[in-house]
C-alpha cells in the first residue's frame, strides 16, 4: 500500500499578497531558492503567460525524482492550485497556496499551504516524517524569505 499524507500549514509574510503571488508562479527560478529543487522547467504558459505544466527534477530519498505539475489560476488573484500530472515517486502531488491580505496591513499577508501527497511506496515513519518536515519547510519557509527578501529589494 502506498503512503498517503496531508498537510496543511499557515504563515504570515512581511509583504502584500501581489508579492507572494508574483514569486509563487515565477516557478523557473525555485532551484534558487528550494533547496531540494534541481530543475523547473515550463512546458506550457496558459493566455496571461503564467506557467501552466511544469517539470520538475527534485533530490528525494537519496535519488533523484521527476515530475510534472499541471497549474491551475482560476483562483487569482488570491489562490493558486496544482495537481500532479505524473511521477515517478508520486501517485499524487496536489496541493494550493492561498494567499490572505491581512485587514488594515497592506504589507502583510497570511499564506495558507496545502498538500496532499500520496507515493508509490510505502516508507518508514521517521523518514516520511523528515521528508513531509523538509516539503513544508520549503513550502512555507524557504517560500517567505524568498518573498520577504524581494519585497525588500522592491522598497529599496
Amino acid at each position: 500500500m502506498a503512503d498517503h499524507s496531508v498537510q496543511r500549514e499557515t504563515v504570515v509574510v512581511e509583504a502584500p499578497p501581489r508579492t507572494c503571488v508574483a514569486v509563487a508562479t515565477d516557478v523557473e527560478r525555485y532551484p534558487e531558492w528550494a533547496p531540494e529543487l534541481k530543475e523547473a522547467t515550463v512546458l506550457e504558459r496558459d493566455a496571461q503567460g503564467h506557467p501552466l505544466r511544469v517539470a520538475f527534477r527534485a533530490a528525494a530519498f537519496g535519488r533523484s525524482t521527476e515530475y510534472r505539475l499541471r497549474y491551475n489560476y482560476s483562483g487569482l488573484p488570491d489562490r493558486i492550485s496544482w495537481v500532479l500530472e505524473d511521477g515517478d515517486i508520486t501517485r499524487k502531488l496536489d496541493g494550493a497556496y492561498t494567499f490572505v491580505a491581512l485587514e488594515g496591513e497592506p504589507d502583510r499577508t497570511e499564506m495558507i499551504y496545502e498538500l496532499e501527497v500520496e507515493l508509490v511506496m510505502p516508507l518508514p515513519g521517521v523518514v516520511k516524517n523528515r521528508t513531509e518536515r523538509k516539503i513544508i519547510h520549503t513550502a512555507i519557509q524557504d517560500l517567505k524569505a524568498r518573498v520577504e527578501a524581494v519585497h525588500s529589494a522592491a522598497q529599496a
